[in-house]
């Protein structure tokens, strides 16, 4: 099991990957993520809340089944924020490596 402070780091981005494929909804993202991290609906809203007073992603609403879906797009700066996680990954990779060339020499 991943160690909450490391998955913590690791939510927001995979939220703005989820909608990097495009716009979703709550209960859209958590099932879309599921296969790769368990998030429940009382992490997600707040993660919502503030990549969106981030300018990360917009909101709206659309109709469905008479009722109002709150919609998430994401914004140039969520797409940016991803491209910094990436080109950050390298140095993630390093620390990875070292750790584990560590163990192996036990």
């Amino acid at each position: 099991m991943m160690n909450p402070q490391i998955k913590k780091g690791f939510l927001d981005i995979c939220v703005l990957s989820v909608l990097s494929r495009g716009d979703s909804y709550g209960y859209k993202i958590i099932k879309d993520l599921s296969d790769y991290i368990k998030l429940s609906e009382s992490t997600l809203y707040p993660i919502l809340r503030r990549l969106e007073a981030g300018g990360f992603l917009t909101v709206y609403t659309v109709e469905h089944n008479s009722r109002l879906r709150k919609m998430y797009q994401l914004t140039s700066a969520g797409k940016s924020q991803i491209q910094e996680f990436l080109s950050d990954w390298d140095e993630i990779e390093k620390i990875h490596r070292y750790i584990k060339e560590g163990l192996e020499r036990e």
